[in-house]
């Protein structure tokens, strides 16, 4: 982890949603249902379903879930055509350490 890194991620946790997402795929089970297909959340949460419970447009989920993964905080999984976004705990520690 570096200063430049760890910029990146304080300004994507700075915005309440985002924050918020990442609260939610800590124990994915309590927020959301598992998909219909995977049946688990192995490879995380379907973007929709994310989606659906910030109230966001489609549009602004997508530019902040990418932004999450961007800076690392979250890791997408694809299966056919859906999304699947879990967290990324190396990062989320390593951002953590870094602050301490």
């Amino acid at each position: 982890m570096n200063l430049r890194i760890a910029t990146e991620i304080g300004k994507c946790l700075s915005n309440k949603i985002r924050f918020q997402i990442l609260e939610w795929l800590k124990e994915p089970e309590k927020h959301f249902p598992p998909h219909e297909t995977l049946k688990h959340f192995n490879d995380g949460v379907c973007v929709t379903y994310i989606q659906e419970k910030t109230g966001l447009s489609q549009s602004t989920i997508s530019t902040y879930l990418t932004n999450m993964e961007k800076c690392g905080l979250l890791i997408s999984t694809r299966h056919g055509k859906w999304s699947y976004l879990k967290r990324n705990e190396a990062t989320i520690k390593a951002f953590t350490e870094y602050l301490t």
